[in-house]
């Protein structure tokens, strides 16, 4: 009967694939020594790619995840072990659109509580101002910012740097400067190209132009991803098409998805169909989203392009005084009224304009006309339909972003990743955890060409997190949009741990990641 039992156990121990008896195990053992830093224990696992967890151990050496499955203790000596029992260990989320300067603010804080490891920047058409992006980068790299960060070049400024400014019809000269700076950002690791269509300078930018550039994108095996031309439920459809033309040459994505004024899940099905409904392109289509149904720009959103530059705004404002108070008056009432700009910049921030238009005693388009101008504030404004953009979000094509900042008086740049998990997860099940982990997770990597990262696999780098999901909490709020998430216990980091048991860890080891 003895015999019988411990022929079970054995048999058990076989079917569990640890000890002596794991080939895999024995293998890292013999090409790789017994010597890591850090393993993390019974934790279940969620790769990034299946749709069930995987009850296993993971250990890394240096920066990369070496093994994957259940290991022997007494033959290993490791630094450090973090107990991730009854917890989710899953890939660090990417944001692939993300606003910040890591030579002015290094830490991201607000990503890593929210689970984030890699950020997408040099967005909306804006990048760093300098020809020599390499040069960027390894300032970057020598301040050791708290995330990975991938970075594009930004449309607009490739206009400032080229000289093109804000020329509608580029000289031949100066679209040649502008791929030449293009190429040069490719070359030196940037991922493609943005846009901001509905900002200056892009707004100026013809088919022709978008076009020459793409095409330099293309052959670099890049992406643009753009804030398209005017978000507005009666041009998106336009202003996608546009930016699916522009994919003949190259794979293209639309940021932060939304359709202002829209209404409804008919309304998103139609958008979803344009998006995604000819399989038989030859470039890939794709978008992220954030969870929020308030956006957040520039005040110069609501203001005329002839009142913005390169157009003088005191000349306007004086000789078009009634023409444009009637503008901005017709367009803030079209954006749900003056009660549904949340002013998000001194000396208004945290009041509606209709408040700081009855603070000030005057019409609200006066107060845009004298007191702030296209130049004096940004704002969140609370204009889209949550049926439609929910719709959009349960999209399994659709990935997620925060298309926020450590400074943005938004809550998405602090809560959306895990707004994710607590509302549309635990709350209104509009997805499973495995899915909105792969959102986050591989599908952006895919997406981006990141093939190190988004999935957890031996020979990957060790971005990682380790969670309750029923912990996770967004905390920020347009009232406190800079309160940290919480939730995520550990987040590591290149195999380095900077979040510790929930708390800072005190050091940063992210690096920019070259395309």
């Amino acid at each position: 009967m003895r015999m019988r039992t411990n022929l079970f156990l054995l048999a058990l121990l076989i079917l569990a694939g640890c000890g002596p008896q794991n080939p895999e195990f024995s293998r890292l053992l013999k090409e790789n020594g017994n010597q890591f830093d850090l393993l993390i224990r019974n934790g279940l696992v969620l790769n990034g790619i299946d749709s069930l967890p995987d009850n296993a151990d993971i250990l890394i050496r240096g920066d990369e995840i070496l093994y994957i499955g259940p290991v022997d203790t007494s033959k290993i000596e490791v630094e450090r072990i973090i107990d991730a029992a009854g917890k989710y260990v899953t890939p660090g989320f990417i944001d692939t659109h993300a606003h910040g300067d890591p030579l002015e603010t290094p830490e991201f804080a607000n990503f890593l509580a929210m689970g984030v490891t890699t950020i997408c920047l040099g967005q909306d058409g804006d990048s760093p101002e300098t020809e020599d992006l390499s040069g960027w980068m390894q300032r970057v790299n020598d301040t050791v910012p708290g995330v990975n960060i991938a970075l594009f070049a930004g449309h607009g400024t490739l206009r400032q740097l080229s000289g093109v400014g804000y020329a509608p019809d580029p000289s031949p000269e100066g679209l040649a400067k502008m791929k030449q700076l293009l190429q040069q950002a490719m070359d030196a690791g940037c991922f493609g190209m943005t846009t901001g269509l509905e900002y200056t300078p892009g707004i100026y930018a013809k088919p022709p132009e978008m076009a020459e550039l793409a095409k330099v994108v293309g052959q670099n095996d890049g992406l643009i991803m753009s804030h398209v031309r005017n978000e507005d439920d009666d041009q998106i459809a336009a202003s996608i098409q546009e930016l699916l033309d522009q994919g003949r040459y190259c794979n293209v994505q639309v940021s932060h998805l939304k359709v202002v004024y829209g209404k409804g899940k008919e309304r998103a099905r139609e958008i979803l169909d344009l998006l995604f409904g000819d399989t038989e392109r030859p470039y890939r289509v794709s978008a992220d989203i954030y969870p929020y149904t308030a956006s957040y720009t520039g005040i110069g959103i609501v203001f005329p392009q002839w009142a913005k530059p390169p157009n003088d705004y005191a000349t306007v404002a004086r000789s078009r005084r009634a023409e444009l108070l009637t503008f901005l008056h017709d367009k803030v009432m079209s954006r749900n009224g003056p009660e549904a700009t949340l002013l998000g910049t001194p000396p208004y921030r945290g009041k509606t304009l209709k408040q700081v238009s009855e603070e000030m005693n005057k019409p609200f388009e006066q107060v845009l006309l004298e007191d702030i101008g296209p130049g004096g504030a940004s704002a969140a404004y609370f204009v889209m339909d949550d049926t439609l953009q929910t719709t959009l979000l349960a999209d399994p094509r659709i990935m997620v972003c925060s298309d926020g900042s450590p400074t943005m008086h938004h809550p998405r740049g602090y809560g959306s990743f895990a707004r994710i998990i607590e509302q549309y997860v635990l709350q209104q099940h509009l997805f499973s955890l495995p899915e909105a982990v792969r959102k986050m997770t591989a599908l952006p990597a895919g997406t981006l060409g990141l093939k190190d990262r988004g999935t957890l696999q031996p020979g990957r780098k060790a971005d990682l997190l380790v969670f309750d999901p029923a912990a996770v909490k967004a905390v920020a709020d347009f009232v406190e949009p800079h309160a940290l998430s919480r939730g995520f216990d550990w987040v590591i980091v290149n195999g380095q741990v900077a979040l510790d048991n929930g708390q800072f860890a005190g050091r940063r080891s992210g690096r920019v990641l070259r395309h």
